[in-house]
């Protein structure tokens, strides 16, 4: 049985292999020291929160559609606004991918949660489609070729006001 502490031993603190690791460990300081509390409660360097809340359905009969609300909270330079809240509709999020997919071939684009045909304003429904919209949003705005490279990103994202007639796609 090898002893730990023989200079031999690959477990040894002073066997060559550790030796240099002990080396960088110096040079770099501790390698489990406690954060500061500017590193633990600062703003983080750069930070992406989007979230789809609020469904509301509006509407009768044929004409009914859901709408959603798009928060956005972020300090990369790519998005103009540090808080947002626009709303949009599946068919707006159908059209959004579309786009991205257009415009970045190098991207794959995720799928937005699938159409539904039967019971699509019953709560149950518009929960999943919900968080199925949010989970695309997070992928595609954490993008950074997205973030850098789209020209509808943010403003979809981020303005009330949005329009897709601004963009000839």
């Amino acid at each position: 049985m090898a002893n730990p502490s023989s200079p031999t031993s690959p477990a040894s603190p002073t066997s060559p292999t550790n030796h240099r690791f002990q080396a960088f460990e110096t040079m770099a300081g501790p390698i489990n020291r406690e954060q500061t509390i500017e590193e633990r409660y600062g703003i983080p360097e750069n930070f992406l929160e989007v979230e789809v809340k609020n469904p509301q359905t509006h509407g009768f009969g044929r004409k009914m559609y859901t709408d959603y609300e798009i928060l956005c909270r972020t300090n990369i330079p790519a998005f103009k606004l540090k808080h947002s809240s626009a709303r949009r509709r599946y068919s707006d999020f159908e059209w959004f991918r579309d786009v991205l997919e257009r415009e970045s071939t190098r991207v794959n684009i995720p799928p937005l949660p699938g159409k539904v045909f039967t019971n699509r304003f019953s709560d149950e429904v518009i929960e999943q489609r919900r968080e199925g919209l949010e989970r695309f949003l997070q992928i595609v705005a954490g993008h950074p070729l997205l973030q850098t490279g789209s020209k509808v990103l943010a403003a979809f994202i981020q303005d009330p006001n949005f329009s897709r007639d601004n963009y000839h796609y």
